[in-house]
């Protein structure tokens, strides 16, 4: 038996984070409901439309209001009164859950173009769920966009393949702010970024590098 220097000298690994304890709690969720899928399901057999059964399935314990179009509080953002509308997931719940979901399933051994999770029907259902709830519930889900501060030496550009899910965020990383494919490709347009600007891969990101500024 090898020696563990954790064990003996007591010192114990760090408490999951809280995004890693979730992910860990909506896979094992997940795993329940294909074991109690009739027929079974294995992991290996499930596809988009199995995930798509999933979804629908979490609306029973959802806590979010969605009014029908036949509610007179129909688009209304903040209701004056009940209404016997149905209460369902909501998509902000529904995108972070397939978020963990299909991180998860390639932590487990899956292989990214075997991923139900990142499916394009997946992306759809959830962009149609985004749409219909901003109608009924009077909320918009556009985020703003934020300037983009050029005194900073870098800027971490998020790839993603769903670019509606894309937004700028702070970041402390490499000492820039992360900005969406979406937003790059407008600065190009406006002569900001040039082709021959470096862009290094970093894990997920690309880092962009601005040329440095020189003043005459």
């Amino acid at each position: 038996m090898s020696w563990n220097p954790n064990i003996s000298s007591g010192i114990s690994a760090p408490p999951a984070s809280r995004y890693e304890s979730q992910k860990r709690r909506d896979w094992i969720t997940f795993g329940h409901y294909l074991k109690n899928h009739k027929p079974p399901l294995c992991l290996s057999r499930c596809s988009g439309a199995h995930v798509l059964e999933f979804l629908r399935y979490l609306d029973q314990f959802g806590k979010t209001k969605v009014h029908t179009r036949n509610c007179p509080f129909f688009g209304h953002p903040h209701p004056p009164g009940p209404c016997p509308c149905p209460l369902n997931q909501a998509w902000g719940s529904l995108d972070a859950l397939i978020g963990r979901l299909r991180a998860a399933f390639e932590e487990n051994g899956g292989r990214p173009e075997t991923n139900p999770f990142g499916t394009r029907a997946v992306r759809l259902y959830l962009r149609e769920v985004r749409d219909s709830q901003a109608k009924a519930r009077g909320i918009a889900y556009e985020k703003k966009k934020r300037k983009i501060n050029t005194t900073k030496p870098a800027a971490v550009i998020e790839m993603t393949d769903d670019y509606n899910h894309q937004a700028i965020q702070p970041t402390d990383y490499a000492a820039g702010s992360m900005i969406s494919m979406e937003m790059l490709m407008s600065r190009h347009k406006e002569g900001h970024v040039h082709h021959h600007h470096h862009l290094a891969p970093v894990g997920k990101f690309y880092l962009y590098q601005p040329p440095s500024t020189s003043f005459s």
